[in-house]
Protein backbone atom coordinates (compact mmCIF):
# COMPACT_ATOMS: atom_id res chain seq x y z
CA UNK A 1 0.00 0.00 0.00
CA UNK A 2 2.99 2.45 0.89
CA UNK A 3 4.51 1.80 -2.28
CA UNK A 4 1.20 2.29 -4.23
CA UNK A 5 0.80 5.69 -2.23
CA UNK A 6 4.75 6.56 -3.45
CA UNK A 7 3.68 5.56 -6.53
CA UNK A 8 0.55 8.04 -7.27
CA UNK A 9 2.74 11.09 -5.80
CA UNK A 10 5.71 10.46 -7.91
CA UNK A 11 3.71 10.47 -11.21
CA UNK A 12 1.50 13.43 -9.70
CA UNK A 13 4.87 15.40 -9.08
CA UNK A 14 6.59 14.20 -12.12
CA UNK A 15 3.16 15.14 -14.64
CA UNK A 16 1.61 18.82 -12.50
CA UNK A 17 5.34 20.16 -11.91
CA UNK A 18 7.30 18.41 -14.65
CA UNK A 19 9.93 17.35 -11.89
CA UNK A 20 12.43 14.81 -13.08
CA UNK A 21 11.80 11.09 -11.53
CA UNK A 22 14.12 11.09 -9.08
CA UNK A 23 12.93 14.54 -7.78
CA UNK A 24 9.42 13.61 -7.62
CA UNK A 25 10.27 10.21 -6.05
CA UNK A 26 12.14 12.59 -2.94
CA UNK A 27 9.13 15.27 -2.99
CA UNK A 28 6.60 12.82 -2.73
CA UNK A 29 8.21 10.23 -0.32
CA UNK A 30 8.80 13.74 2.05
CA UNK A 31 5.09 14.02 2.00
CA UNK A 32 4.67 10.62 1.87
CA UNK A 33 6.15 10.28 5.76
CA UNK A 34 5.02 13.59 6.93
CA UNK A 35 7.98 15.67 6.55
CA UNK A 36 6.63 18.08 3.54
CA UNK A 37 7.78 18.77 0.15
CA UNK A 38 11.41 19.43 -0.43
CA UNK A 39 11.29 23.08 -2.37
CA UNK A 40 8.67 25.27 -3.19
CA UNK A 41 6.03 24.70 -6.12
CA UNK A 42 5.78 26.44 -9.22
CA UNK A 43 2.32 26.01 -10.74
CA UNK A 44 -1.74 25.89 -9.32
CA UNK A 45 -1.92 22.18 -10.55
CA UNK A 46 1.07 21.08 -8.47
CA UNK A 47 0.17 22.75 -5.36
CA UNK A 48 -3.46 21.56 -5.34
CA UNK A 49 -1.89 17.96 -6.26
CA UNK A 50 0.38 18.74 -3.15
CA UNK A 51 -2.13 19.41 -0.59
CA UNK A 52 -4.53 16.46 -2.15
CA UNK A 53 -2.10 14.29 -1.98
CA UNK A 54 -1.24 15.22 1.43
CA UNK A 55 -4.30 14.81 1.99
CA UNK A 56 -4.20 11.24 1.15
CA UNK A 57 -1.34 10.25 3.07
CA UNK A 58 -2.77 11.37 5.99
CA UNK A 59 -5.49 8.45 5.45
CA UNK A 60 -3.09 5.88 4.09
CA UNK A 61 -1.20 6.53 7.28
CA UNK A 62 -4.44 5.82 9.49
CA UNK A 63 -5.43 3.21 7.58
CA UNK A 64 -2.00 1.76 7.57
CA UNK A 65 -1.62 1.83 11.58
CA UNK A 66 -4.87 0.79 11.97
CA UNK A 67 -3.84 -2.51 10.19
CA UNK A 68 -0.92 -2.81 12.07
CA UNK A 69 -2.43 -2.34 15.57
CA UNK A 70 -6.06 -4.20 15.15
CA UNK A 71 -4.52 -7.56 16.28
CA UNK A 72 -2.64 -6.36 19.24
CA UNK A 73 -6.07 -4.48 20.18
CA UNK A 74 -8.06 -7.56 18.66
CA UNK A 75 -5.67 -9.64 21.36
CA UNK A 76 -5.76 -6.72 24.31
CA UNK A 77 -9.67 -7.12 24.00
CA UNK A 78 -9.98 -10.74 24.42
CA UNK A 79 -7.46 -10.11 27.58
CA UNK A 80 -9.66 -7.89 28.93
CA UNK A 81 -12.86 -9.82 27.79
CA UNK A 82 -13.91 -6.49 26.76
CA UNK A 83 -16.21 -8.40 24.00
CA UNK A 84 -17.84 -10.35 27.10
CA UNK A 85 -18.90 -7.59 28.85
CA UNK A 86 -20.38 -5.27 25.82
CA UNK A 87 -22.64 -8.39 25.29
CA UNK A 88 -24.06 -8.82 28.95
CA UNK A 89 -24.57 -5.03 28.63
CA UNK A 90 -27.34 -5.85 25.74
Amino acid sequence: MVFFALGIGMVGYHHFEKMSWIDSFANAAMILSGMGPLGPLATNAGKLFAGFYALFSGLVFIVVTGILLAPAAHRLMHRFHTESELRNQK
